[in-house]
């Protein structure tokens, strides 16, 4: 039959697409790896030509090669230190805001210790501080340089292994930290550091020339991360080196990064790159009015995956004698909030900033949906109350929409005594049956398509809100009430413990909670509404789909399955109402 079809065609649909949300893209173990850094060395060219792109990461390390080269940093050989010892190991300035703890290393002066003060490992806010930069000689080391290329091979400037001196033991919002060398031939690098209250760093680089030449300098910024990171690996989300190049979103899967071994090589003006994970990010920021050279690059050395993301400037900067030069740029290290990326991207002109979170193809819905349930969350104090308003204001946009699928599936159901005469009538004639229901249809003004409206158009709303569930920092560790403490999270409760009662933890695949199986209730609710098929095959089928639903659900973040047992709830309603209004039996 057409409308048994047509909602079999719209169920099979959803849950395909929710296979593929769920389960698409394999994991992939994190590596033990060490680390090395940049060094910049110089190339010959002339102050009026643009720098030259950095060779790819695997180029081989030749003196006076006519090109930028990276070499590793000096005397790091092992890997899986501990990071406490790794952080002794050097000279350091302190870094305290009320974002970031952590410290930026003299040696170098690379920015590789930073945690994140407001967010902690588990719920237990007693558990360590997420820790987000890691210097060399720990695990996964994963850090930020900056720093000069020269134009001639006989400049010497700061390096991996240049000592800085600090003007004061602390960096603050309030107190930047200004780092200095000399290089014993005329030239004074002055590195400034300042941070803001959140998890922007501003570097200022100046060149003081105090010789009778002119120097042409080029500046660099990089991210390195030593190590593949634990990712989840989900077609939906994007972790890994990323940017947004000449006004376009660049992203780059590590796996992709190492098969591909070219990686990406861009020049641009305005935008940043750097290296996101599921909620934090790692980003550097030029000059949003000067052209740079930016690349993704991985290489393998020693067994270990090395991953950096880094630009270069496309144009000298000349530094007259007796004069000085400086550029400026922001490094980005923190917590990927909608309102700080924001921020972020009209406060200093980073451009489309705020692509760092991934709101997916339904950026036009997602986005909104995620500014509405914060202020929801403003209003009622709790994500999960705000998600069940945010489903009424849904359920009130769409009302007529589905108030008129309501009322044809409400016709359709009182039709059903009819409907079963001709098939008695028609069995062996499927012609003539098909016949003389169109006409029966058409006799009625029944639309049995239009039954299928309300699974349509809830298509779209669940998958932006499963995209703001899952890829928002805010609701990570979001509790709802009683035993839901992360919305993001699965329900951690389960039917074959008798919800705890019992002392045994059953296998993944039988953690089926109290909220995905109210889902599965509501769902079997609503279907005993709508018109039952009279094929007892598909009576079969539509019989087992509240199940089936029930334990898919129970993987999916619990403030999804609220949503849908919620959305589950009022559409009864709505439809019992119309139902007895139309003289139906509900």
């Amino acid at each position: 039959m057409p409308e048994q079809r047509n909602l079999i065609l719209a169920v099979v649909l959803s849950m395909a697409i929710l296979l593929v949300f769920q389960y698409l893209g394999p994991k992939h173990p994190p590596q033990p790896a060490e680390v090395e850094t940049v060094a910049a060395t110089s190339a010959p060219t002339t102050p009026q030509q643009p720098a030259p792109a950095l060779p790819a990461a695997s180029a081989p390390v030749v003196p006076g090669m006519p090109a930028e080269r990276i070499p590793p940093s000096p005397g790091v050989t092992t890997a899986g230190g501990e990071r406490p010892t790794a952080i002794v190991a050097t000279p350091r300035v302190r870094v305290n805001t009320p974002g970031l703890h952590g410290t930026l290393s003299l040696t170098g002066g690379r920015i590789d210790d930073l945690a994140l003060v407001k967010y902690h490992e588990t719920i237990d806010p007693s558990s360590p501080e997420i820790k987000l930069l890691s210097p060399f000689g720990s695990a996964n080391p994963y850090y930020a340089e900056f720093g000069w290329v020269p134009t001639v091979a006989n400049v010497t400037l700061p390096g991996a292994d240049t000592l800085w001196h600090a003007d004061r033991t602390e960096l603050t919002p309030s107190n930047p930290v200004t780092l200095t060398w000399d290089n014993g031939a005329n030239l004074r690098f002055v590195r400034t550091i300042a941070v803001d209250e959140n998890y922007m760093f501003t570097i200022t680089q100046r060149v003081e020339n105090h010789g009778t030449e002119t120097v042409n300098l080029y500046p660099y910024g990089l991210i390195a991360r030593v190590g593949t990171p634990e990712t989840q690996n989900y077609y939906i989300m994007h972790e890994g080196p990323l940017g947004v190049l000449d006004g376009t979103l660049k992203e780059k899967k590590y796996k992709d990064l190492k098969d591909e071994g070219a990686g990406l090589q861009e020049d641009t003006t305005g935008g940043w790159a750097g290296i996101t994970d599921k909620y934090w990010l790692t980003a550097l920021a030029p000059d949003q009015q000067t052209p740079v050279a930016v690349r993704y690059v991985h290489r393998l050395v020693d067994s270990m995956d090395r991953y950096q993301v880094d630009y270069l400037g496309k144009k000298a900067v000349t530094v007259l004698p007796n004069g000085s030069a400086q550029v400026v740029n922001h490094l980005f290290t923190g917590v990927k909030e909608a309102r700080i990326l924001d921020a972020y991207r009209d406060g200093l002109g980073i451009t489309k900033f705020d692509l760092a979170i991934d709101f997916g193809w339904f950026y036009f819905l997602t986005k909104p949906f995620f500014y509405a349930l914060q202020f929801l969350h403003r209003f009622f104090g709790n994500f999960g109350l705000a998600i069940l308003g945010l489903t009424i204001i849904v359920k009130g946009l769409f009302f007529p929409l589905a108030n008129k699928s309501y009322r044809a599936m409400s016709k359709m159901k009182k039709l059903q005594p009819e409907m079963k005469k001709l098939q008695e009538r028609f069995a062996d004639d499927k012609v003539r049956l098909n016949q003389e229901m169109m006409a029966l249809y058409k006799r009625e003004k029944a639309n049995p398509a239009a039954g299928c409206l309300p699974v349509v158009i809830q298509i779209p709303v669940f998958f932006s809100l499963y995209k703001v569930l899952f890829v928002t920092i805010e609701m990570r560790q979001a509790p709802f009430y009683g035993w839901i403490h992360d919305l993001s999270a699965p329900d951690p409760t389960t039917l074959f413990n008798l919800f705890g009662l019992i002392p045994y933890n059953p296998p993944a695949y039988l953690m089926i909670g109290a909220w995905p199986l109210l889902m599965g209730i509501t769902m079997f609710l609503q279907q005993k509404l709508n018109p039952q098929p009279a094929d007892p095959v598909q009576a079969k089928l539509f019989m087992f789909l509240p199940l089936i639903f029930t334990f898919m659900l129970a993987k999916f973040p619990a403030g999804l399955v609220i949503y849908w047992a919620w959305n589950n709830l009022l559409s009864i309603a709505q439809q019992w109402v119309i139902m007895r209004r139309m003289g139906v039996k509900a």
